[in-house]
């Protein structure tokens, strides 16, 4: 949750993802269905990024970052999650991912504490 402002909350995640499917993750993000993204934008999402980084030797993860605008996560969250052409894309990229051992109950993404933000 981000510590800068009442209106905005700022959200990372981590999770795994095998150096094979590392391609097929770019060639799908290149182009996101645009369905999906007015679904990402409906659920009052903005600046939504995900990173890619090695950080041990053949250990891949992706990290990503968003900013809510909205006054109901979950609700959102559970509108997106429900959203048909959204589970198709799910489909496609959620067998790439690997989910670390750290995360908790009902996690896809691991959760991370947000600890510094310069505004």
């Amino acid at each position: 949750m981000s510590l800068c402002s009442p209106d905005v909350k700022s959200y990372g995640w981590v999770i795994g993802i095998d150096k094979a499917n590392i391609e097929e993750y770019k060639r799908l993000h290149a182009n996101v269905w645009p369905e999906v993204l007015k679904m990402i934008k409906k659920c009052n999402i903005r600046n939504y990024y995900i990173y890619l980084a090695e950080l041990e030797k053949d250990k891949f993860y992706l990290f990503s970052y968003l900013e809510y605008t909205g006054k109901d996560f979950k609700a959102d969250m559970d509108m997106m999650a429900k959203d048909e052409t959204t589970k198709l894309w799910w489909t496609k990229t959620d067998p790439l991912q690997i989910p670390v051992p750290a995360r908790k109950d009902g996690e896809w993404w691991h959760d991370m504490e947000e600890v510094f933000h310069l505004a």
